[in-house]
């Protein structure tokens, strides 16, 4: 796919391929199929703002992460970068090479000390056709990317942006809980350290738009937040806010 998509929609694909698939692509395989795989991959580590991949770049590589989390970008013509997703351990990046295409989409950068393996896609190719299972997988990512999609554009249709910054920090939460334990009262740090221009960028929403909503969701006991850390209190009470249900707060907003 595209690297390039951003958060479920409504296009059709089995409930085994998408529960399987939520904690990445690497872990919906099966131990012989990763040791198969492995044996094509070389490992490469990127630090903090290093770039796996750059925009308009043709390539032949396919990536998975390893350990670490990166941000895929899209940069605008009046030279502006728009967060358009967030890939973590497990994930996969340039699926599109498999499925056809080759020039880059996104650039796609480390958020954090990052470590991947790289397979050229003859050899990523290769292992599909002896492993035809595992294309269901790869279809599959490309298939959740869109309904991610999806479900962001719809979003961006009918949200406020306040709600729009919610909605991202209960999916940033989910991703984050599939791959650390939640904190004894259930709070979940969100994984990957966005600023808050980062993800004004990706909701839409100006940095002073988010820096309101995250006072307002501080003051409603939904989050907590630190330098460039977001812990969410409460995910089921920050999703009804995101889909505008009323419910109790913890505080008044004034």
């Amino acid at each position: 796919m595209p690297e390039g998509t951003s958060h479920q929609g409504g296009r059709g694909r089995g409930p085994a391929d998408a529960s399987s698939l939520r904690r990445g692509f690497w872990f919906a395989l099966d131990s012989e199929q990763r040791a198969a795989l492995g044996e094509a991959a070389r490992s490469r580590s990127y630090a903090p703002g290093s770039p796996l991949v750059h925009q308009g770049d043709e390539s032949n590589d396919v990536t998975i992460i390893e350990d670490g989390w990166a941000k895929v970008t899209s940069t605008t013509e009046d030279g502006h970068d728009v967060v358009l997703a967030v890939r973590g351990p497990g994930d996969l990046i340039a699926e599109s090479v498999v499925l056809g295409g080759r020039t880059r989409s996104a650039t796609v950068t480390a958020l954090s000390p990052l470590r991947a393996l790289m397979f050229p896609a003859a050899r990523f190719t290769a292992f599909l056709k002896f492993h035809p299972e595992a294309w269901r997988l790869v279809s599959g990512t490309f298939v959740q990317r869109l309904d991610e999609a999806d479900r962001r554009l719809e979003a961006h249709l009918t949200s406020t942006g306040t709600q729009r910054l919610a909605l991202l920090l209960v999916d940033l939460a989910e991703e984050s809980a599939l791959r650390s334990p939640a904190g004894a009262d259930g709070s979940i740090d969100i994984a990957p350290t966005l600023s808050q221009t980062e993800i004004g960028s990706w909701v839409d929403a100006s940095r002073e738009t988010v820096a309101r909503g995250l006072a307002l969701l501080r003051r409603r006991g939904l989050v907590r937040t630190g330098r460039r850390k977001i812990t969410v209190v409460d995910q089921h009470a920050l999703r009804a806010f995101a889909q505008g249900i009323p419910t109790a707060s913890h505080h008044d907003d004034h």
